[in-house]
């Protein structure tokens, strides 16, 4: 179909823009320090923004915290998918905001945050140890928030938290 080609060109280019195969990803610990950093540094320039409203229509964002041991008991596919939840809220949720704040400067870390949240909601997808396709009929623990700034905040927990540790126990499989 004409969006998902689009969407796939989209994601190949930023890919090829990085140089970040799945394994490189998963194989390179630097790779999703620097996304963790690009986190914190997204979510310190939107707390730097002035006056950005509170959001008429609240955003659902995920609930991403969780305990190691929990974590540790999941196997690689469960942790998966729960991340493209969370994900699949994120993207949700900054693509809602980006029709409610007209100022530029919130608009443009929205546009920014969505870009990579997307881009990890695609990779993503790519690894599967199971039959079939992701489906988007997951319903994750959520939370309603109408402030900007908490979109990024759980971005960014999810960066350093799930997604940092799913790749650490996928490079145990995948890279010698």
């Amino acid at each position: 179909s004409p969006p998902g080609l689009l969407l796939l060109t989209s994601f190949l280019l930023h890919v090829k823009e990085d140089r970040a195969s799945p394994t490189r990803l998963v194989c390179d610990d630097r790779l999703i320090h620097k996304y963790i950093m690009e986190a914190k540094d997204m979510e310190k320039r939107v707390s730097q923004c002035q006056a950005l409203p509170a959001l008429s229509c609240p955003a659902v964002l995920p609930l991403v915290d969780f305990t190691f041991q929990q974590w540790k008991s999941k196997s690689n596919e469960t942790k998966r998918r729960e991340i493209l939840c969370d994900l699949a809220l994120l993207v949700g949720a900054a693509a809602g905001a980006r029709g409610q704040v007209s100022q530029e400067c919130g608009a443009r870390q929205l546009r920014q945050l969505y870009r990579k949240a997307n881009s990890f909601f695609l990779l993503l997808q790519t690894f599967s140890w199971e039959a079939g396709h992701w489906e988007p009929s997951c319903s994750p623990h959520s939370m309603e928030q109408t402030h900007v700034t908490s979109i990024f905040l759980t971005y960014r927990q999810l960066v350093q938290g799930k997604l940092r540790f799913f790749f650490h126990d996928l490079a145990k499989v995948l890279c010698e």
